[in-house]
């Protein structure tokens, strides 16, 4: 050991001797150590564009978002002036509301809090609020005319708060009071528009009037209003409603922490920033003088543990801390020489591994990938000559055969993250998710274990293919392929389906392959045409199993209105007797003969009349079909049917069955296999052409085979006896909800819900549990209830349900007394099976006689009395319970547990007073007034829900090995609420389908492993560590690690063979910390890039990536930030660059119903005053399109003009709210009678764009953008000097374009429109040759357009005086690349995009033509002859000067 010291200090002391010798080599040759430190550093920030944001505010706005209490409990301590005055400092402050937080928030979710705090991710949130506040000042007069100077003026102390009424803004607790004792009663008229967002005070009366509070926690009149209004919220006189604002100039008045972050601009982070190394083909370096920067300050500290050729500088600095200039500036010299570009092609053959390699064996491997890709540029050559390891490089190679090297992958407890679109605020809102559920399961006491195998289970698929189940007898087939003799030619071999044949050919095979199954009413035209349908494809061979199922309307309205109790025979009724009567006697093709000769006889021709089919034209054809065939004359057997009512209660029963089907309310539909689908042969062809993948798969893998019934065997496997299309719809139109926050109230209303269950099943548990919300008052609601107790009692063994009756306060005494009855009863006899016989006729009862109920005059409450002792002497319940019950009833106690009830409904799950809804599992289905909600959709819900989102739950559950929990305890009502309360948090959680299977990678030698036992998240992951996926993976897992320490498995996928360097560029992912927050005063610095000791002689360029809904662009850079070249700074230390969000995006997909996407089709956006502020167009391509939004509330609509004229689209509220911008999908369709008209029309476009034009709508959103209240007053004074515009395609222009008028006059004729794209200083450059020379050889008005987010600081300054001197106009356009177009690595070639991709939707509509100028080009001759060229009717308008 001894011998083995001596070893290392004596290769120590080497080490030291060799790095004097360099540093004394280096001094003799005359360079001091000062010169040899000249390096130099870049660092880069990004601001947003919107004004600070208080992070008091901020940090309550994220407590909501995990439970909409801890709102007001934050609201509860911070409301005191005095809170938090130990703090003098800005780092205190945040410290001291992190403190806070933690005693409301378990361990890790207080991690991710703290985090997203220094992220400032609800800044957002509180910008919306502002535009509101703007909007409520404006437009709400003010009760005291004391006032009146407010606008005006500046801000005064009771200007920090203020309650908006609708009617009237109220400034003092004197106002507030007086409104709350005389006009607030019962003012229904003209109330504020609450949001989703809102912060509505819990326990809120839903029917009382609306008061919104502006008003920021901390400030001195916000304690005062804030507790007036709770008071009198509590005792039901007004809905009380936050909304967190700190006015500008009200810091001042606000407690010691209350304005943190909102005197400093909000800096943002959770972006990277690239320094790539630029290849110079061309010259690109403006040779210009460059003026000099503020040099910045040094970074505080480097890291120095990592190996620079051989040394480890920390060690070194350790041992010589007296040489810690030379030492440094040796470092940085060999830094400066170790920068390659290129590698030889041996050095190449190896790198992925032995990166692989170096990262694996590192002592903290994730900083170790992070730290390669980032700076690889100088670490690659020492990678390059690491001594591989084999067992690495043979299992990376091995783990290749199943994923593509370089591949990268990433999953959130088991559901695939698409890495393109992933960003740090996208992976922590889905990381939070993910944890507010494990704690919400934890505190329901199940084990960690049970918790993560819920977390991470795969969710059963959810198909759109829904399958109804209509076997029966009730069908009636024209024909059978495997038996027929038509059909025995064909061949019978499945194989034949897995041949390629030509598109659109048909595969005759004998099989019955396709079933289809056509339901409708044979009197209907629809019907007759169907029919016509049948028989013309049968007799064309098209190889598919025809078959019927007829129903009579009439029939089907007697079941809905009276229960099928009595029906009278109709048209449709004897065309069903008589089709049985004709395929049993004769033969089948006879009958659909006859359903043919019926519209032949009615209408005598190929029309298809409206007009009802009367009996005698079904006579008719009914002897007329059997007439040369029968056995006896048509018109006796006409008689005897009529007579002996023969078939009469086959077709009955058919009608019954297509209710029970519910397909009756398609009027005609086909099922093509079960399958859904309209009834036209175009829908049967696409159904054959939809059913054939899956047929061709089953039929590959075996399970289909000649003996197979491909019917049943896919109705057995996955279908239901119901079709209901609200319940079955697309999962977008679904609305779910978490029951969780509401069960751990106090006082809970779920915790008094006492369960009805089916005869015999009281004792076991339910994995479904449906929740009625029921408005006594309504007809439907009490059909509903009604329904409920029908649905029990046909014995559901798996659901139970829970009453929720409510009515309006001012019902008569009949409701609330119905309503006392049902809840004492179910109360104290749940538990027997007579309480369900006598609630089931008790409810029959009071369906019957609801219209007199609801009476007010007439009212009789003896006739409910003799009905309930009558019902409970039958049913054997002890009737002088009943007696005493009435005699005790209470109205006003009735009431108060309503109003209990009322918030629970309406507060908290979101449902409009007066509906009627089934909550099942935290599933809400609406049951609209007038409509139906029958048992047997009742069983469709409880199926649907239990097979999709609650049956993996339920098992997980059962197998749970309970721990810390009173065995008593584990009733069947215990197992049954755990699994309701799970299934409704999962129901909401938002996490993608896709998975892949990561544990079949090996992850011996290649993988990092990092296993928390006790963790809810688990990360798998497959990484390329050289790839630019790695570059942004590698930070966001060490932040993950950090903060929240998750169970992770990396499996490294490097490329193999590298033909060149996979990387050629500097990474920095920018990330918040605590240091941002000032340790000496109140300010903010907001985290930054910092890339320390760059290359100096390399061109660099930089380029921003930022999460995609972000548009950002340069607003401070002196320098040219595409042709970086560090050795001409001079003296100055570090180049600086600053960014400024600009705006964010606002996209989505629009849809026409069964047609192509409606490119043209055009949107507006703006505010309820000022609907048109931003529009746009949609694309072709998926229907896609884009707009540039602040955060805010906004209304989406159609534009005035040929779409509107076309197509419905009510308005859409959309409200921008946080840093992710928002994806929306809309679905539109064209207007009756306006089917088939084009909506793209050239003349009506320009003609909506002039009219757009003349109104002037955009000529003052900046000022109205930046005068939100707590703007700055000098962007208030930019904003009244810079008008701003906004182009047909939605983009910020700024308006200071009008050239002198005097040129401007001397200029005639039609403008002409320039488009140039120019980036770096040398071609902005080019790009004013360019425009004087353009100027120069024409006598025209000129117009030019330049991309916006690519000219630097200094052309955007520049460029207005330049208008102004020469006479021409411009506007700023630019378009954000789309996420699902391919995109481009190099920022060069994602500029040249630009010129050719964009070009529809980046102009203005209203733009006839546009000729594109490369910036480097000097123009000779009059453009305006390339510009009046004649098209001849050609599409194009972009010109290319070469």
């Amino acid at each position: 050991m001894a011998a083995a010291r001596g070893s290392r200090s004596g290769v120590s002391r080497a080490a030291l001797a060799l790095v004097a010798a360099v540093l004394v080599g280096c001094l003799a040759g005359g360079v001091s150590a000062a010169e040899i430190r000249r390096q130099k550093n870049v660092q880069v920030a990004l601001r947003a564009k919107w004004a600070g944001t208080p992070l008091l505010l901020e940090a309550n706005e994220l407590l909501s978002k995990e439970r909409k209490d801890y709102f007001w409990d934050f609201v509860g301590q911070w409301k005191e002036l005095d809170k938090g005055s130990e703090c003098l400092t800005a780092k205190c402050c945040v410290q001291k509301i992190v403190e806070n937080v933690r005693s409301l928030l378990s361990e890790p979710l207080a991690s991710v809090f703290e985090f997203s705090l220094t992220l400032r991710s609800a800044s957002p949130r509180l910008v919306l609020y502002r535009q509101l506040a703007e909007e409520s000042l404006s437009s709400v007069p003010v009760k005291d005319d004391a006032l009146e100077q407010i606008p005006g003026n500046g801000p005064v102390e009771e200007t920090c708060c203020w309650v908006d009424t609708g009617s009237t803004l109220l400034f003092n607790p004197a106002d507030l009071h007086k409104w709350l004792e005389g006009s607030g009663k019962g003012d229904s008229t003209g109330q504020p528009e609450l949001f989703d967002f809102d912060h509505v005070y819990p326990r809120s009366n839903i029917t009382a009037p609306v008061a919104i509070f502006y008003g920021a926690v901390g400030t001195k009149c916000f304690k005062e209003l804030h507790v007036h209004l709770a008071e009198a919220s509590k005792q039901g006189k007004v809905r009380y409603a936050l909304r967190p604002v700190l006015p500008s100039g009200c810091q001042a008045s606000s407690s010691f922490c209350g304005s943190i972050g909102a005197a400093d601009a909000v800096t943002l982070s959770g972006y990277g920033v690239e320094l790539a190394l630029k290849n110079m083909e061309y010259k690109a370096m403006d040779d210009t003088a460059i003026k000099k920067g503020v040099a910045l300050e040094d970074p505080k500290t480097e890291d120095l543990s990592q190996e620079v050729r051989g040394f480890i500088f920390s060690k070194i600095l350790e041992r010589k801390p007296e040489l810690n200039a030379e030492i440094m500036a040796f470092r940085d010299s060999l830094l400066s020489s170790t920068v390659s570009d290129t590698l030889e092609v041996w050095e190449l053959k190896d790198l992925g591994h032995q990166t692989a390699q170096r990262i694996l064996h590192a002592s903290d491997p994730l900083q170790s990938m992070q730290e390669i890709n980032q700076n690889f540029p100088s670490i690659v050559s020492s990678l390059s000559r690491m001594k591989l390891d084999d067992s690495i490089k043979d299992e990376i190679i091995a783990n290749q055969r199943m994923v593509p090297p370089g591949k990268s992958l990433m999953a959130l407890n088991g559901a695939l993250i698409n890495i393109e679109d992933l960003d740090l605020y996208l992976l922590m809102d889905m990381v939070r998710e993910e944890l507010s559920l494990a704690d919400q399961f934890i505190r329901l006491k199940l084990p960690q274990n049970a918790v993560h195998k819920i977390l991470s289970a795969a969710l059963p698929a959810e198909s759109n293919s829904f399958r109804v189940d209509f076997r029966g007898s009730h069908v009636h087939y024209l024909n059978n392929l495997e038996e027929d003799a038509l059909y025995k030619r064909w061949r019978s071999n499945l194989q034949e389906l897995l041949m390629p044949v030509y598109p659109g050919q048909m595969r005759y095979i004998r099989k019955n392959l396709f079933h289809a199954v056509y339901v409708f009413d044979p009197a209907s035209a629809c019907g007759a045409e169907t029919i016509d349908m049948i028989l013309s494809m049968h007799q064309d061979n098209v190889p598919v199993r025809f078959g019927v199922i007829m129903y009579s309307s009439r029939v089907i309205n007697v079941i809905e209105e009276n229960d099928g109790s009595k029906s009278e025979e109709d048209t449709s009724t004897l065309i069903m007797r008589l089709f049985l009567y004709i395929k049993e006697t004769y033969s089948t093709q006879l009958a659909f003969q006859f359903l043919s000769d019926i519209h032949s006889s009615r209408s005598g021709g190929d029309d298809y009349s409206e007009e009802p089919v009367e009996a005698h034209h079904v006579e008719e054809a009914f002897v007329d079909s059997l007439l040369s065939g029968a056995k006896s004359h048509p018109q006796d057997v006409l008689l005897k049917l009529q007579k002996e009512n023969l078939y009469k209660q086959e077709a009955e029963e058919n009608s019954r069955f297509v209710h029970k089907l519910g397909l009756y309310k398609l009027q005609c539909c086909l099922l093509m296999n079960g399958l859904v689908h309209e009834s036209n042969e175009d829908a049967t062809m696409n159904a054959m052409n939809d059913e054939l993948p899956r047929i061709q798969e089953q039929v590959y893998y075996g399970h289909i085979q000649s003996h197979t019934d491909v019917l049943e065997k896919f109705l057995s496997e996955s279908s239901y006896k119901r079709y209901n299309p609200s319940i079955t719809g697309k999962s977008t139109e679904k609305r779910f909800v978490s029951l969780f926050a509401s069960y751990h109230q106090e006082d809970s209303v779920l915790h008094d819900i006492n369960y009805l269950h089916s005869h015999g099943t009281t004792d076991d548990v339910k994995p479904v549990t449906h929740l009625f919300a029921v408005d006594l008052s309504s007809k439907t609601g009490t059909k509903l209830l009604h329904e409920a107790m029908r649905y029990l009692m046909d014995g559901p063994n798996r659901a139970r349900v829970g009453l929720l009756l409510y009515a309006r306060r001012d019902s008569v005494s009949t409701i609330l007394l119905m309503k006392d009855i049902i809840d004492r009863t179910i109360s104290s006899f749940s538990n027997t099976e007579k309480a369900l016989n006598f609630l089931h006729g008790l409810c029959k009862f009071y369906e019957g006689q609801h219209m007199a109920a609801s009476s007010a005059v007439g009212d009789s409450i003896s006739t409910i009395m003799d009905k309930v002792y009558s019902l409970a002497a039958e049913i054997a319940l002890p009737v002088d319970d009943y007696r005493a019950w009435l005699t005790s009833f209470s109205a006003d106690t009735v009431l108060k547990g309503i109003d209990k009830l009322s918030d629970f409904l309406f507060g908290q799950l979101g449902l409009e007073f007066g509906s009627n809804a089934v909550i099942t599992n935290g599933r809400i289905f609406v049951v609209g007034e007038g409509g139906s909600f029958l048992t047997d959709d009742l069983g469709l819900l409880e199926s649907m829900e239990y097979e999709l989102r609650t049956k993996y739950i339920h098992e997980i559950i059962e197998e749970v090995e309970w721990t810390g929990v009173d065995p008593d305890y584990l009733t069947s009502k215990f197992y049954s609420d755990i699994t309701m309360l799970v299934s409704s948090s999962m129901s909401v959680r938002e996490r993608p389908s896709e998975r892949a299977h990561f544990e079949i990678l090996n992850a011996e030698h290649s993988a990092i492993k990092l296993n928390i036992m006790n963790s809810s998240i688990h990360i798998d992951a497959v990484i390329d560590p050289l790839s630019p996926a790695g570059q942004k993976i590698s930070p966001l897992l060490r932040i993950l690690w950090r903060w929240i320490q998750p169970s992770m498995r990396i499996v490294l996928n490097p490329i193999s063979s590298l033909a060149d360097l996979p990387l050629k560029n500097y990474y920095r992912f920018v990330l918040p910390s605590m240091d941002d927050f000032s340790s000496t005063d109140y300010s903010v610095h907001g985290p930054k890039a910092f890339f320390s000791n760059m290359p100096l002689s390399k061109t660099l360029t930089m380029n921003i990536d930022v999460p995609e809904p972000w548009l950002v662009e340069p607003v401070v850079a002196i320098h040219d930030l595409d042709n970086i070249l560090l050795e001409n700074l001079g003296d100055v230390r570090t180049l600086q660059a600053v960014f400024e969000l600009e705006v964010l995006l606002l996209t989505g997909h629009c849809m026409e119903k069964d047609r192509e996407p409606p490119r043209g089709l055009q949107f507006i956006l703006g505010t309820k005053q000022r609907p048109h502020l931003v529009d746009t167009l949609v694309m072709a391509n998926l229907g896609y399109w884009q707009m540039k939004v602040s955060p805010g509330v906004w209304y989406l609509q159609l534009a005035p003009g040929r779409s509107a004229d076309l197509y419905e689209l009510p308005s859409k509220l959309v409200a921008i709210d946080s840093l992710r911008g928002k994806l929306i999908h809309i679905e539109v369709q064209k207007k009756k009678g306006k089917e088939h008209e084009d909506l793209l029309n050239a003349a009506d476009d320009n003609h909506f764009q002039e009219k757009t034009d003349n109104k002037g709508w955009n000529t003052n959103l900046l000022k109205w953008a930046s005068s939100f209240i707590s703007g700055d007053a000098s962007l208030k004074k930019k904003a009244e000097k810079n008008t701003v515009s906004i182009s047909s395609v939605g983009y910020l222009i700024p308006l200071n374009v009008t050239a002198d008028r005097a040129l401007k006059d001397a200029r005639q004729g039609e403008a002409i429109n320039i488009f140039s794209v120019a980036s770096g200083h040398l071609y902005e450059r080019f790009l004013k040759i360019m425009i004087l020379s353009v100027l120069k050889n024409t006598q025209r008005p000129v117009k030019f357009w330049f991309i916006k987010n690519y000219l630097s600081p200094q052309f955007k300054d520049v460029l207005p005086h330049m208008a102004q001197e020469y006479g021409f106009e411009y506007e700023l356009i630019t378009y954000k690349w789309p996420t699902w177009l391919h995109k481009q690595k190099e920022k060069q070639r994602i500029i040249w995009a630009y010129k050719i991709l964009f070009l529809d939707v980046i102009f203005p509509l209203s733009l006839r033509k546009v000729i594109f100028v490369d910036a480097d080009q000097i123009v000779r001759t009059d453009m305006g002859e390339l510009y009046d060229m004649d098209l001849k009717g050609r599409p194009p308008c972009i010109y290319s000067i070469l």
